[in-house]
């Protein structure tokens, strides 16, 4: 007898049963609604300082001063950034600043633009 229900999502098992509308893993446990969107767990998840989801391609705002590590130059308040892709780390956005080329910036001192 084949099963018609999906393996686990989480680890692979195929002994999946039906409960009303979840779908149930005896091996870990896992349930899940096959019918809700399927949400990436380990997606990175960055926000900027008003809590607006930020992703690659975004043009930001700085909202305050920063000064550059190892050079005597000041980023500006109300400098334009354009993000080129976000990392997991301290400084959690990689992008290139006007006027001040490519640099990792911390979320939280942007605002989507």
């Amino acid at each position: 007898m084949s099963s018609t229900l999906p393996a686990c999502p989480k680890c692979q098992s195929a002994y999946v049963y039906q409960d009303q509308d979840m779908l149930i893993c005896p091996e870990c446990a896992h349930e899940w609604n096959p019918s809700a969107e399927v949400v990436d767990e380990d997606a990175l998840l960055v926000k900027d300082a008003n809590g607006t989801q930020l992703v690659d391609g975004d043009k930001v705002t700085l909202i305050k001063d920063l000064k550059v590590k190892g050079s005597s130059m000041v980023l500006k308040i109300g400098t334009k950034a354009t993000i080129k892709r976000l990392v997991d780390g301290d400084h959690n956005i990689d992008c290139k600043v006007d006027g001040a080329g490519d640099m990792m910036l911390k979320s939280e001192f942007v605002k989507k633009a």
